[in-house]
C-alpha cells in the first residue's frame, strides 16, 4: 500500500545538474517525498554539497557527483556511481541543459555545439546509461522547454530546437519501454525565477508582460510537477508531459 504521506518512500533518484536552479528544487521534492537522491553537477562543488547534506538531515541518502552533462563517460559514471551508493534506481531526472541567446547568423560554433551536446546528447547518454539499472516501473523525466512547442521571441532558435528534439525523443522512448512500466515523460517550464533567468534580470519585464499570470514560476512549482510524474498517480501517463509556464503559450 502506498505511503500517501511519502510517495516515493523507497525510491532511488538521481537528477542531473542538480546543485542549483529547478533542479535543486527537484532534489528537494523528490527528498521531502521520501526519495534517495544523487545529484549531479559541473561546477558548483559548494552547492552541490551543502545540497547534499540538506537531504541527509531528512534522513535520506543523498550524494553529489561531479559530472559533465556531455561527457559520455562522466555520465556513466554518474550513473553507475548512483546505482552502486543506493542500490538501485527508480527515477531519472534529466534537468542538465544550457541556452545561449542570439541571432541564429551570428551564433558561434562553440554556443550550438554546446546547446546540442548538453540539452540534447547529454540526454541520451544519461538516459542510455540509465537503463541498464532502472527498475521495471520506474520514471525518465526530463525538463524541457515550452520553447520546444512555441519560439516567443528572436535568438532562441538553436535552444528551442534542442528542446523540441527532446519532445519526440521522449514519445520514441515511451514506445521503447512500455512493456516494462517504465514511463517517459517532459515537464515544460515557462520564465522561471532561477539564476540562470532571474524575474528581476534585463528581460524581465518584456517576458512577464507575454505571461497570463503576470509572473514568473518558481523553481518549486517545475519541482512540484516533477514529482507528480514520478509518483504512484502518474503510473499510466507517458510519452507526454506537463506544461508548467503560467499560460504563456496559451
Amino acid at each position: 500500500m502506498t505511503n500517501t504521506s511519502l510517495p516515493l518512500a523507497g525510491k532511488r533518484a538521481l537528477v542531473t545538474g542538480g546543485a542549483r536552479g529547478i533542479g535543486a528544487a527537484v532534489a528537494r521534492q523528490l527528498a521531502a517525498d521520501g526519495a534517495d537522491v544523487a545529484i549531479t553537477y559541473e561546477n558548483s562543488t559548494e552547492r552541490a554539497e551543502v545540497l547534499a547534506a540538506e537531504l541527509r538531515a531528512l534522513g535520506r541518502r543523498a550524494i553529489a557527483i561531479r559530472a559533465n552533462a556531455a561527457d559520455r563517460s562522466a555520465v556513466r559514471f554518474a550513473v553507475d556511481r548512483t546505482a552502486s551508493e543506493l542500490g538501485g534506481l527508480d527515477i531519472l531526472i534529466n534537468n542538465a541543459g544550457v541556452a545561449r541567446m542570439a541571432p541564429f547568423a551570428e551564433m558561434s560554433a562553440e554556443d550550438i555545439d554546446i546547446q546540442i551536446d548538453v540539452n540534447v546528447r547529454g540526454v541520451f547518454y544519461t538516459t542510455q546509461a540509465a537503463l541498464k539499472h532502472l527498475a521495471d516501473g520506474g520514471r525518465i523525466i526530463t525538463i524541457g522547454s515550452n520553447i520546444g512547442l512555441q519560439v516567443p521571441f528572436a535568438g532562441l532558435a538553436v535552444y528551442a530546437a534542442t528542446k523540441s528534439a527532446l519532445e519526440s525523443f521522449t514519445r520514441g522512448l515511451a514506445r521503447d519501454l512500455g512493456s516494462r512500466k517504465i514511463t517517459v515523460n517532459l515537464v515544460r517550464p515557462g520564465p522561471t525565477d532561477t539564476d540562470m533567468n532571474p524575474a528581476d534580470g534585463e528581460l524581465a519585464s518584456m517576458v512577464t508582460s507575454t505571461i497570463p499570470v503576470q509572473r514568473y514560476g518558481r523553481p518549486e512549482e517545475i519541482a512540484k510537477a516533477v514529482a507528480f510524474l514520478a509518483g504512484p498517480d502518474a503510473a499510466f501517463i507517458t510519452g507526454t508531459g506537463i506544461t508548467a509556464d503560467g499560460g504563456s503559450i496559451a
